[in-house]
């Protein structure tokens, strides 16, 4: 969807919504719902009828020991929904634009999810509504 508003110097040209459209410069991009970690351990807490206090421990337990692993260099694979996994990105020259000047990055490692293939199935066989 294209920006409503931007600042027009032409009067002519300030009602004409064609010309926004036309000439906008900028996209606005509507947000999707996001489920964030309260909604999750209400879910949880919902499903199970286990205390809420309870489920954000053991959330956040998990979380550490992913971390913990991923800090150590062990992947994590969780059968049927994926793993976390430890990627090593080769060293590279970046530019600095505004300078012109190059920097060397060295190699470093990041986190990175790779979602199973059941996991990833169940997703592309869903209709989801933008």
């Amino acid at each position: 969807m294209l920006a409503d508003f931007f600042f027009i110097n032409d009067s002519k040209q300030a009602g004409n919504n064609d010309f926004l459209k036309k000439n906008a410069k900028f996209e606005i991009h509507q947000t999707k719902p996001t489920m964030r970690k309260a909604d999750i351990v209400t879910r949880v807490s919902e499903l199970t009828g286990v205390p809420k206090v309870d489920v954000l421990v053991a959330l956040e337990a998990f979380f550490k020991e992913v971390k913990t692993s991923l800090k150590q260099g062990e992947n994590v694979y969780v059968r049927g929904f994926g793993s976390f996994i430890v990627k090593k990105r080769a060293k590279k020259i970046g530019r600095n634009i505004k300078r012109g000047t190059s920097i060397e990055i060295p190699e470093h490692y990041i986190p990175a999810f790779k979602p199973a293939k059941t996991f990833m199935d169940a997703i592309k066989s869903t209709k989801i509504n933008p």
